[in-house]
């Protein structure tokens, strides 16, 4: 894809918590994580992959974890709708997806224009329990999340994070703290 990169793949019906590549870096709590990611549904994903892909912070063991991740096949649907889940935080294990857009719709997704299979540079700002999401250089935040659910003192590790059915590149991850 034009630059040095991991190739990750996540088959169908594989339990989530498998779908993680944990960095070993020191136990990250506040600074930024960047990274250029690129994700589509793979050549054997169902109808119902979107190409999950993004990064998970705060990782505590693969059932502990918080993420935001991107789904770009949503980015330029013709639902707008679908449009408004393009990017989703999570929380695991109290706060998937699902719980969180019953919940509280809206609050921890929103729409970004993306496309899969392109390149997008991220850049998440955790300080203390306050997380944002910059997409591809935008000095405006993509999606502000003002309540991390695992606390501000929380610490972990830093894992590349994928969704079912999905082909992911990761590449220039850096972590600053």
């Amino acid at each position: 894809m034009g630059r040095p990169a991991l190739r990750a793949t996540a088959l169908e019906n594989v339990p989530e918590l498998d779908r993680l590549v944990v960095l070993d870096t020191p136990a990250f709590g506040d600074g930024v994580i960047e990274a250029w990611i690129s994700g589509a549904p793979s050549a054997t994903a169902s109808a119902t992959a979107r190409g999950f892909v993004g990064l998970a912070f705060r990782v505590r063991d693969e059932a502990q974890l918080e993420a935001i991740y991107l789904r770009p096949t949503n980015g330029r649907s013709d639902d707008q709708l679908r449009r408004n889940h393009a990017v989703q935080y999570i929380s695991h294990p109290d706060y998937p997806w699902e719980r969180l857009r019953a919940e509280t719709p809206s609050r921890y997704e929103t729409y970004v224009d993306l496309e899969p299979g392109r390149w997008t540079h991220v850049r998440i700002v955790v300080a203390d329990s306050k997380a944002r999401l910059h997409v591809d250089g935008a000095e405006q935040p993509t999606l502000i999340v003002g309540d991390l659910k695992h606390g501000a003192d929380a610490k972990g590790a830093v894992a590349l994070w994928i969704g079912p059915g999905t082909l992911a590149h990761f590449s220039g991850v850096r972590i600053t703290s």
